[in-house]
């Protein structure tokens, strides 16, 4: 039954998430608020959606839950330096996509600016660096449990979706270029071999 708990508790925050994400919602918000009022909307957005995912840990901890791997060192050594590298290349893809704008801190201080298509450093690899190395981060977890297992499941799933979602979105935002772009980069997984 505890998996049943995390799959329908991130449903709903997936839900949540992308409707408050969706222009539709942001630009009924703006003509209802104004723009001015808008300007904090990126920061409640991040705060909302972590307050909100707080659950979500809190039952894949505590309901009832089944081991199912403990992978023994030193490879368990070896995924939680893929972890470490993974929380690296998030903290450089977060940098090289303006910080201060994901967290939403900029619009407050500077207003909404145009966005820029960001292709090189780690956007040169793939096209969605930050879902990569948070997957990498999930599924190089060195004991797995049933409720992790749903959890990751259900977040690789969400985050599959988002991906394609968000590829709509910049295709609309940025024409040719970003086609171009998507014709030439992988989505998740980078082609070594090229």
């Amino acid at each position: 039954m505890s998996p049943l708990w995390i799959a329908l508790s991130l449903f709903l925050w997936g839900l949540i998430h992308s409707l408050l994400a969706s222009h539709r919602v942001k630009n009924g918000l703006t003509s209802w608020l104004g723009p001015t009022r808008m300007r904090g909307y990126r920061l409640f957005y991040n705060a909302f959606s972590l307050l909100t995912f707080l659950p979500i840990l809190y039952l894949t901890a505590t309901l009832p839950d089944v081991p199912l791997y403990a992978v023994p060192a030193p490879f368990s050594y070896l995924m939680l330096l893929g972890q470490g590298i993974a929380l690296l290349l998030l903290l450089i893809g977060l940098l090289q996509t303006d910080l201060l704008s994901f967290l939403g801190l900029r619009q407050i201080l500077e207003g909404e600016t145009p966005s820029r298509l960001v292709t090189d450093g780690l956007y040169r690899f793939v096209r969605h660096p930050l879902y990569t190395a948070g997957l990498l981060l999930l599924w190089l977890t060195p004991h797995m449990t049933c409720n992790l297992l749903t959890l990751y499941l259900a977040a690789t799933l969400y985050l599959l979706i988002g991906a394609y979602f968000e590829e709509r979105k910049l295709l609309r935002e940025f024409g040719q270029a970003y086609a171009e772009y998507q014709a030439r980069t992988p989505m998740l997984i980078p082609k070594w071999w090229k």
